[in-house]
């Protein structure tokens, strides 16, 4: 059952091969068999799992069943989940549990999904490889010495290992993107706005956004219809009407306008990566689709504008975390200042700091104009970029991250080579377009993937684009041996 999509589980629940309570037994067992070589979960929900799926084989039997009635679904473990610890990766909130749920989890719920668990993920959000996680790093399946990518890496690991049907991530600077590449899955961020935020613990406000991480680009559009929607407790949630993503699916793509960016193909692309995404755009071709060379000047800025915006957000939203009201708080303090400084060193962690240092930094009396207000100018002429393309294109494709999966410990110490890691994501996040990532072949026995970048609120166009390809191929169909 693990090999399928949850389309395919769909369909099976509703024909009665089997029930959500067999099928969600199933995942929580491979879970426990297979999780401790990759350390995808943080928390294990089985008891809430079971309920759920018992609940879910009721309304099967009624015949009022949603395509995600009955499906386990992980949550990556930065969305509030009422009475589960909500941890972010931090030992700040290791003694959190939310006495709400996120919107996302709500409409999840609504949807029929069976909570499988919480995912391992970077602190607060915060890295490019799932290493600065207190729960320890994720491996990635298709070769336990390397990483999955971050900050979803537990998400895109948990998919890509077949112990998670799916799983829900964030995406700041790439971070369901360049796992979902890393780990050879489907990886959708959203415009920004088009999912409630609310309940989603921050770390830069302006450019976070929720998605699915999935096994194809059918089943990211049956989790975004059911997961998409106006929120009134988000005040950048848009109010826009949410299509059937699944009815565009099968449209035809013949003549499609492709952007090929020039700078993404640079000296920093390694040749396999290159080829891969060179081989898949043939594909495009085949299909009838027309590649058109086109430029995007400002997006070498794209990461220095990046880390000026990102940590001076993250800065201002990390503020709460102070050891009086919920989360770490140091044991026996001498007064408040010491309270203050104990709990936040002690509860944070490295790359946590350091950003929040460089924000605070940046955001500081005389340096605001110099770096923050100039980094919003230059996130401006990034995001014009994308609009003058998307009067010539219907979507943009490139390669989703410059190398394949590196070794664990490798770029640790050296956080500039970490951050260029999402050197072709982060002006998506900026610009607040959609993008999706979906694996299109192998360089040295490590996934590649493909990212379609497209126009503000046109999730349909590129999942139809990345659904077509899929059609044609079965790259998203290979499964790591050691977990098939």
């Amino acid at each position: 059952m693990h090999n399928k999509t949850i389309a395919e589980l769909s369909t099976g629940l509703k024909d009665k091969q089997f029930s959500s309570e067999e099928l969600t037994r199933h995942f929580l067992d491979r879970v426990k068999r297979l999780d401790h070589k990759l350390n995808c979960f943080i928390t294990l929900t089985e008891d809430v799992a079971l309920e759920q799926a018992k609940r879910s084989d009721k309304i099967l039997q009624n015949g009022d069943a949603h395509p995600l009635t009955g499906i386990p679904v992980a949550q990556k473990d930065i969305f509030c989940t009422k009475n589960i610890k909500t941890s972010c990766g931090s030992k700040m909130l290791d003694n959190f549990y939310s006495p709400y749920d996120a919107t996302v989890i709500e409409k999840m719920s609504d949807a029929g999904a069976v909570l499988l668990g919480k995912t391992n993920m970077d602190e607060f959000a915060m890295g490019s490889s799932n290493e600065t996680s207190f729960y320890g790093p994720v491996k990635n399946p298709w070769d336990l010495h390397t990483v999955p990518g971050g900050s979803s890496g537990g998400s895109a690991a948990a998919v890509a290992a077949r112990i998670a049907p799916a799983a829900t991530g964030t995406d700041t600077g790439g971070s369901i993107r360049q796992p979902a590449a890393l780990c050879g899955v489907t990886g959708l961020k959203p415009t920004y706005g088009r999912v409630s935020r609310y309940g989603m613990i921050a770390f830069a406000s302006s450019l976070d956004q929720a998605g699915p991480l999935t096994q194809s680009a059918e089943d990211a559009a049956i989790i975004l219809s059911a997961m998409a929607g106006f929120d009134t407790r988000d005040s950048t949630s848009t109010d826009i009407a949410v299509p059937d993503y699944t009815s565009t699916l099968a449209n035809n793509i013949s003549g499609l306008k492709i952007g090929i960016p020039k700078e993404y193909f640079s000296n920093a692309l390694e040749s396999g990566v290159q080829s891969a995404v060179q081989d898949a755009l043939k594909e495009y071709e085949k299909l009838g689709a027309k590649l058109i060379d086109i430029e995007l000047p400002n997006s070498g800025l794209s990461v220095p504008t990046y880390y000026v915006v990102a940590p001076a957000e993250c800065s201002s939203n990390l503020s709460r975390f102070d050891g009086v009201r919920y989360g770490y708080r140091c044991d026996n303090p001498a007064n408040l200042e010491d309270l203050y400084k104990r709990s936040r060193g002690e509860g944070f962690g490295q790359e946590v700091k350091r950003r929040i240092m460089i924000g605070t930094y940046a955001l500081s009396a005389g340096y605001y104009d110099a770096y923050y207000l100039k980094a919003q100018r230059l996130r401006r002429l990034i995001s014009n970029d994308f609009s003058a393309a998307f009067k010539k294109v219907d979507v943009i494709m490139g390669p989703t991250t410059p190398t394949t999966a590196f070794k664990i410990g490798e770029k640790t110490n050296d956080p500039i080579t970490m951050y260029l890691s999402d050197v072709y994501t982060i002006a998506v996040n900026l610009a607040g377009l959609p993008g999706i990532s979906i694996p299109a072949g192998f360089s040295d026995n490590k996934p590649v993937g493909l990212q379609l970048i497209g126009n503000y609120f046109e999730e349909a166009k590129i999942l139809n684009a990345a659904h077509q390809y899929q059609l044609v191929t079965n790259w998203h169909r290979q499964i790591p041996d050691a977990f098939s």
